[in-house]
């Protein structure tokens, strides 16, 4: 009984917006535009959010990155045409990690050569990364033929490389890639394996592989090399005396890694009084992005409410023409024994009407935005359940908030003042 009761209502409802069909779509537009902002731009951060956070991720939440970097006020000796820059870590910064710091379980050298990569007439520049078969540990990528090093290749000093797919195809496409040799500067190594590799940036924290890289064992990297590199710029060279370039650090726990991340930082400031290192923390940096992302959706939030807004005072605009209009009408209604309650109900029914079906066409431009900015844009967009549900809710409650003062006026109304009106 209550049921059908309702559903005559919501039929009258609809007939009734239906008399005036041009000012009740209109009247639709502010929630359609504000429904369909909240959605879309929800989504836009939510996968701005997900893509940062999923990059941090990558690189380990227990994990910590001490990174060689050249000092501001690096100061060159020699001639103007040959400089030469000693900076950044040691292997003796690596033993004193390793040594005063118990938390600390695995730690990873790399040291990075820029490199030409030759096969037959195919080249590529490469960056030579000397390393230990723990980086493929700490940074987790796909491995998509052969292996990765293992500790025999450090001991025996073995010539062998690990290619990501980038330097693969580049050099040894239409060739049987493991066990291919690869002419790498003046020396000769072996595939042993490729890898899937990345090369992303986060704020100001780049991940530790390019899409250029070549893994080869660390012992090999100081012999053939040294820790001596040429880098050229504008016509001179500068020579750079850089013993690592890069440790990687893995701590037992989350709960440890800042305690041990600021220990590092002192330790190495000590050794290091011209600051020619960086540290990176992805933990400090995921609970930042997560801070990041609900400011940002808090504040996405906020832009699209005013449109909500807006919206809503639409239809309470139209709604209270509505209840003038129809002025007779009430009076008629409330003669012939319709109570208060029942003529706020069936104003609040059209209201609520108008924004659910204002409402669910936004939802719809909601869904369809993220779809376009993904396809043309390549920006990933991710659009949630809550941010729909919200959106629902919120059609809802402008319906019955912004109707209700309508509603009552038109409760109101002196039934015999009503009849006379005309």
């Amino acid at each position: 009984m209550i049921l059908a009761r309702f559903a005559r209502n919501i039929r009258l409802g609809v007939k009734t917006l239906l008399l005036h069909k041009m000012r009740s779509a209109l009247t639709m537009l502010g929630m359609v535009f504000g429904v369909g902002a909240v959605i879309a731009m929800l989504a836009v951060g939510e996968g701005a959010s997900k893509q940062a956070l999923d990059q941090i991720r990558r690189l380990g939440s227990q994990n910590i990155l001490v990174t060689s970097q050249q000092p501001v006020a690096q100061s060159g000796s020699g001639s103007m045409q040959v400089r030469m820059n000693i900076y950044g870590l040691l292997y003796d910064d690596l033993d004193r990690i390793v040594q005063s710091f118990e938390n600390v379980v695995t730690t990873v050298p790399a040291k990075l050569i820029r490199g030409q990569g030759r096969v037959g007439s195919r080249t590529l520049e490469l960056r030579l990364v000397g390393t230990t078969p723990d980086w493929f540990q700490l940074v987790a990528r796909n491995k998509i033929a052969g292996r990765n090093l293992v500790n025999r290749d450090l001991t025996e000093k073995a010539n062998v490389v690990v290619l990501t797919e980038h330097g693969a195809r580049r050099l040894l496409v239409g060739k049987e890639i493991v066990g291919s040799t690869v002419r790498i500067n003046q020396g000769y190594y072996t595939v042993v394996g490729v890898i899937q590799s990345e090369s992303m940036q986060s704020g100001s924290m780049q991940t530790p592989d390019q899409n250029i890289d070549a893994y080869i064992p660390l012992s090999v990297a100081r012999e053939r090399f040294g820790d001596m590199t040429v880098r050229r710029t504008s016509g001179s060279r500068t020579r750079e005396l850089v013993e690592l370039h890069q440790i990687i650090v893995q701590v037992d726990s989350t709960e440890h890694v800042e305690s041990t991340a600021a220990g590092i930082e002192r330790m190495l400031s000590n050794a290091h009084p011209n600051a020619d290192y960086r540290m990176s923390v992805p933990l400090a940096l995921l609970r930042q992005a997560r801070a990041t992302q609900r400011t940002f959706n808090i504040v996405l939030g906020s832009i699209a409410g005013i449109s909500l807004l807006i919206g809503g005072i639409g239809i309470m605009n139209i709604m209270l023409a509505s209840v003038t209009e129809r002025t007779r009408e009430i009076g008629i209604r409330r003669a012939i024994g319709a109570r208060r309650k029942q003529i706020i109900g069936q104003f609040l029914i059209e209201t609520v009407v108008l924004s659910v079906a204002g409402g669910l066409i936004g939802i719809g431009i909601g869904l369809l935005i993220p779809w376009l900015i993904t396809m043309f844009a390549d920006m990933p967009t991710i659009v949630t359940a809550w941010s729909v549900l919200l959106s629902v809710v919120i059609s809802v409650a402008v319906g019955i908030i912004f109707g209700m003062y309508p509603a009552m006026r038109a409760a109101n109304l002196d039934p015999i003042v009503a009849l006379r009106h005309e």
